[in-house]
């Protein structure tokens, strides 16, 4: 199986069976994944080499604006999609099967989940797993240990507070927070 018809079968959010040829192409991916991360996390690099290894790492280019503290996790790296002038912070982990779409000037705190798995909840199918998206608006700002969901939607300018659970889509100009979160205000421009 080619890397592209892997990513197209996610992208359709059709189920992965456990043992299948899509599911042990989702294991050589992250053999991969894991090559180039250890690579990443192992020593310092400059701005310019994380990029690179970043890009490396997400199988596309990558704006010259991005910019990464070490150490990050993911277990695939060929489904993130990173907009411009986006920063992550360290000890970050994304689970990116399903597809991570991060948009322009975002934001991501120190060791925040992003999860697009999951598993059939039918325990003689608990192996299989279905994928869901999350896609991040423009200049979102999540905050240190957050956790977001798969299926999961952030609107423009919103903030997800630290520690916040999200596992539902979020509308643009607000701030969510808690377990699971909610909106706590609005977000005001000057």
């Amino acid at each position: 199986m080619k890397t592209e018809e892997f990513l197209d079968y996610l992208n359709s959010g059709k189920k992965v069976v456990a043992g299948g040829l899509v599911h042990q192409h989702m294991h050589q991916l992250s053999e991969e994944a894991r090559k180039i991360t250890v690579e990443l996390n192992q020593k310092y690099h400059s701005r310019e080499e994380i990029q690179e290894l970043f890009s490396k790492l997400i199988g596309k280019p990558i704006d010259s604006t991005f910019g990464l503290f070490p150490p990050f996790y993911t277990d695939c790296g060929k489904n993130i999609c990173i907009g411009n002038r986006v920063f992550i912070n360290e000890g970050c982990c994304f689970q990116d099967q399903g597809g991570i779409e991060i948009g322009d000037d975002c934001l991501i705190g120190q060791q925040v989940v992003i999860a697009t798995l999951n598993h059939d909840l039918n325990p003689t199918q608990r192996k299989d797993m279905i994928p869901k998206p999350v896609k991040l608006g423009k200049r979102v700002w999540v905050g240190a240990h957050a956790t977001i969901l798969p299926g999961v939607t952030i609107g423009d300018n919103s903030v997800i507070a630290a520690g916040a659970v999200v596992a539902r889509s979020v509308p643009a100009n607000v701030v969510v927070g808690g377990i699971p979160a909610r909106i706590i205000k609005k977000v005001q421009e000057d």
